[in-house]
């Protein structure tokens, strides 16, 4: 691993995640024995249901009881636990190159790629990557094996920012490589048309996945804390405006709000989570704050 990989992976930070279990809400698909259960019934863990008894059942699951009363043989289902389908969705579009907190949104967000994988694999399950602008620029399909770790972390490494005008067509890419459902991460600044990104994540839900949403911000980009003349440059388009702080901030953050207002009303009727990050923002302490809101969720 080299040493761009392993600033990913401090240890110190994921030993302060070790005992936060992530959890899909909606049942999941998968093959390995874990933490989720499955839609399939099988005789494992927890009763479901009874139904009839057919030839070659195991009679160890008759339920004798209802044949004393009834006379008749009903065997007993139990719901499965099995791992958990882990989608990353990485945004690597130029706008995710503003930096001026000292830290990229793009590196920020690798952080936390990386760390969600740490969390799954721990728990065994299979963990994917596809990094995105307005195409899908590298895939890495979900696997539990033991180098998935390393492997995701090199395509985190190789990848470049990509000057783009559409990144909602990358999302509609990746969302075609998400085969089996699961739990969606999609780790972005969002910039773009609302209604289009709606449009993207109900091809996720479509397949039942589960959709989280990780809105990075650059704070300055989000609050616009500063004094004087202020210079925008888009990321993406090269495009530059030059004008005065004060006499912009009121109606700039009120857009910003109504924009920001206008996805998570769209998310809410999704039933999509969205959390917002800024890279300012110590990502441990954010992380771990949400992924324990998240698990009292499940009682």
């Amino acid at each position: 691993m080299s040493l761009v990989a392993r600033e990913l992976v401090d240890p110190a930070f994921f030993s302060r995640l070790e005992n936060i279990e992530l959890r899909a809400r909606s049942i999941v698909e998968g093959f390995l024995t874990g933490l989720h259960r499955s839609p399939y019934v099988g005789f494992s863990v927890e009763f479901a249901s009874h139904r009839e008894y057919v030839a070659g059942d195991d009679p160890r699951h008759v339920n004798w009881k209802i044949y004393a009363r009834q006379g008749r043989l009903y065997v007993k289902e139990y719901s499965a636990e099995t791992n958990l389908n882990l989608y990353l969705m990485l945004d690597v579009s130029s706008s995710m190159e503003c930096a001026n907190t000292g830290v990229s949104k793009r590196l920020y967000s690798a952080a936390l790629a990386a760390a969600l994988a740490v969390l799954a694999l721990k728990q065994q399950d299979a963990v994917g990557i596809t990094m995105y602008a307005d195409r899908v620029t590298a895939h890495l399909a979900p696997r539990a094996k033991s180098r998935q770790l390393d492997e995701i972390l090199k395509l985190i490494e190789a990848s470049k920012a990509c000057p783009v005008t559409d990144t909602y067509t990358g999302l509609s890419q990746s969302a075609e490589l998400a085969s089996h459902r699961g739990l969606v991460v999609i780790i972005s600044d969002f910039f773009g048309d609302p209604l289009q990104l709606m449009k993207k994540l109900e091809q996720f839900r479509y397949r039942n996945h589960e959709v989280l949403l990780f809105h990075v911000w650059d704070r300055y980009e989000r609050d616009l804390p500063i004094e004087g003349h202020v210079s925008f440059r888009d990321l993406e388009t090269g495009e530059q405006l030059t004008t005065q702080a004060e006499a912009i901030r009121e109606s700039y953050q009120q857009a910003v709000n109504d924009w920001r207002g206008e996805i998570e009303k769209g998310c809410r009727k999704l039933a999509i989570d969205r959390v917002e990050l800024t890279t300012d923002e110590p990502l441990d302490k954010a992380l771990l704050d949400y992924l324990v809101r998240r698990a009292k969720s499940f009682g």
